[in-house]
């Protein structure tokens, strides 16, 4: 070595570690809320740093110890989690963290800013540190229970909105409209869009409201690849917007 030289470093330094996610557990089953708090603390890409009984609480906790992420259940005594979700949502990204997947509390959740929606059951610990990562880094998560609640109302009022016929009578169509009709008996009217199922389960998802991030989460797949689907869907569709879309989708337009 040469005189004067500083002696070299064959690798780099390693890079310092980001520090832990700091989570708020809103939950009034004091089970729930021990058992979260073990997991999340116990893992290093997160911790605790408190608990709520409701929303309420929930609030009060927030704004005192200004978590990255709250894990907000549905159902609490007092202010549930629907109620306080519009007050928490401005403090921090809030994901669902629930035994609930009916429809209506999974639109209303999302419609409010939730960031995700899991159901107990459908992930395991190191699922729900990266959906809690990954909401905090806006990439939302939906599990499948969630999405499959969305789907399934969609696709009711969907078939709702189907139009009726009397048996054994021609429905009464110009030519021209017949010829763009699939030619078998008894098929949804959406078949005439020819959407692949990947896209109808996409039009379903766009229907319900969903964002391109929140889709690509309940699909797994990336935003890119969901941009590229709903171009091709517009194209199918003759649409230029979401809300024409599904106006169409749904039978509405």
């Amino acid at each position: 070595m040469r005189p004067g030289r500083p002696p070299s470093q064959p690798f780099p330094p390693p890079a310092p570690a980001s520090p832990p996610l700091r989570v708020l557990v809103a939950d009034d089953n004091p089970v729930v809320r021990a058992g979260l708090t073990a997991l999340l603390s116990g893992h290093p890409d997160t911790t605790v740093v408190a608990e709520a009984r409701d929303g309420r609480e929930a609030y009060e906790a927030a704004v005192r110890h200004r978590p990255d992420v709250i894990l907000l259940d549905v159902r609490m005594p007092g202010v549930d989690g629907i109620s306080a979700l519009p007050h928490l949502v401005g403090l921090a990204p809030v994901m669902m963290l629930t035994y609930s997947h009916e429809t209506e509390t999974v639109r209303e959740a999302l419609r409010l800013g939730a960031g995700g929606y899991l159901v107990h059951g459908e992930f395991t610990t190191e699922q729900l540190v990266r959906a809690v990562r990954d909401v905090w880094e806006g990439r939302p998560h939906v599990t499948p229970g969630a999405a499959r609640a969305l789907l399934s109302e969609l696709r009711g009022d969907a078939l709702a909105h189907e139009p009726t016929q009397t048996p054994g009578v021609e429905p009464n169509l110009p030519s021209q409209t017949l010829s763009q009709l699939q030619p078998s008996v008894g098929q949804s009217f959406r078949s005439r869009f020819r959407l692949s199922s990947r896209e109808a389960e996409i039009m379903d998802l766009i229907a319900s409201g969903m964002t391109n991030q929140q889709i690509a989460a309940a699909c797994f797949i990336s935003e890119k690849t969901v941009k590229n689907h709903i171009n091709r869907i517009f194209a199918k569709l003759h649409s230029t917007t979401r809300s024409q879309a599904t106006a169409k989708w749904l039978g509405v337009a």
